[in-house]
């Protein structure tokens, strides 16, 4: 009768012992996310990815519980043999300074079996409540609790076959645009990289330019003996700045007949 009695010994200390450092990594983890909260601004990203630490944590913890190795720990009683208002240093230790002395005021909170006076009281009224619904109507109730979640899930589920379904028809879709064609294009336009200069007349070669056409003489009024310099003033906006290969002396002329109104 020793040999399972000591097995059993054995794996209850291995499961606490797992347990114990289980819950010390989500100790660490719960006063990291504390220290972070307090003293430095996260956004919301960093929060979720804390929450998903501790949740791995406590799963963590709940599959060692679960587990079918793991001793039945309900089967266990623990109970207080020394109970002492002095300072315990050895209990300081353990406790990280949480708790000083192992004495009647903190025996009830660190090994209370039940809930709370007022938890339990509140508790009470409420199944006293519960019991006084007539049965038929707490039936009916119930039933239309039921339909209302059934048709909440039906309606997630629903829209998540959906939401499944776009995402499968974005990944098949083909692809219509090219990530490198397109940083070509935006660096052409600002910075105009990939862009050739157009070609010119070669130089040394002389242009032949066309003199503007004339206009017919007007007879002249007001006593003006009529000039002979012909002008054509054409609009800025008519003519193309490429097109204009005048040269300077000819520019000079058009501005004094325009200046003398010749």
């Amino acid at each position: 009768m020793s040999v399972p009695i000591d097995k059993e010994e054995k794996a209850l200390e291995m499961v606490t012992d797992a347990i114990i450092n289980r819950c010390q990594d989500l100790k660490n983890i719960i006063s990291s996310f504390i220290m972070k909260l307090e003293n430095e601004s996260l956004n919301w990203p960093h929060v979720l990815d804390n929450f998903a630490l501790i949740s791995g944590q406590v799963n963590t913890v709940l599959k060692i519980l679960r587990n079918e190795k793991t001793p039945p720990l309900r089967n266990r009683i623990l109970l207080p043999l020394v109970l002492s208002p002095d300072r315990d240093d050895e209990l300081v230790k353990l406790t990280e300074n949480r708790v000083h002395a192992f004495n009647h005021e903190i025996v009830p909170d660190y090994l209370r079996t039940k809930p709370d006076p007022d938890v339990e009281a509140r508790e009470q009224q409420f199944l006293l409540k519960s019991h006084s619904i007539p049965m038929d109507i707490a039936q009916k109730q119930i039933t239309a609790i039921t339909k209302i979640v059934n048709n909440i899930l039906d309606t997630v589920k629903a829209n998540r076959d959906a939401w499944e379904n776009d995402s499968g028809q974005r990944a098949s879709a083909t692809q219509t645009s090219s990530l490198a064609d397109t940083s070509a294009l935006i660096c052409a336009i600002t910075v105009g990289k990939g862009l050739k200069p157009t070609t010119g007349s070669p130089k040394g070669q002389p242009t032949n330019p066309q003199p503007p056409p004339q206009q017919p003489t007007r007879p002249a009024s007001g006593g003006k003996v009529p000039s002979g310099i012909k002008t054509n003033i054409k609009s800025a906006a008519s003519m193309h700045p490429y097109a204009r290969q005048e040269t300077k002396a000819q520019q000079n002329l058009m501005f004094t007949a325009v200046k003398y109104n010749l």
